[in-house]
């Protein structure tokens, strides 16, 4: 009777570890489910620094926003606008690598990361790093010159 008892117990601990690391499993997936719905956006950037300036361009920018985007221009970046630049899409995201402030202008360095749906492996993305360069006009930081892709000039300029 005790050999059979024994047998019983040995029988039970591999079902109780497998339990307990289906357990474990289930709960790391709860908890990384819960990170990736609960993820916000990024924290809105001082609207009056160099940085907090790129970031609600290129949200509008990304946003289709043009009217916006146009606000944190200056005269000059868009005089220089001739069109819209339809062939390619927003980018999907824009990260902040640095920011170099001087009296009078200002260099933000973004990285640009574009996405691509095509491709016969499926999505995939491109990176670059680019930079803004920024005037303070009137107190006012504004961008003079935007990267490439983050140039919005669907808004056609109002000739004097």
């Amino acid at each position: 009777m005790d050999e059979t008892a024994a047998r019983e117990r040995t029988a039970r601990r591999p079902d109780r570890i497998l339990l307990a690391l289906v357990g474990v499993v289930v709960l790391l997936v709860v908890v990384a489910l819960a990170v990736v719905f609960t993820r916000s956006e990024p924290a809105p950037l001082d609207e009056v620094s160099p940085a907090g300036v790129v970031q609600r361009y290129s949200k509008a920018v990304i946003d289709g926003d043009s009217t916006a985007a146009q606000s944190y221009l200056t005269e000059g970046a868009k005089s220089r606008c001739r069109g819209a630049y339809v062939s390619e899409p927003a980018p999907a995201r824009v990260v902040l690598v640095s920011t170099t402030e001087r009296t009078d202008s200002a260099t933000v360095k973004v990285s640009i990361v574009r996405s691509s749906q095509g491709g016969p492996f499926g999505p995939s993305e491109y990176e670059m790093e680019d930079a803004f360069s920024l005037l303070k006009v009137n107190g006012k930081w504004l961008i003079d010159q935007p990267p490439y892709p983050l140039v919005d000039c669907t808004v056609v300029p109002v000739k004097p």
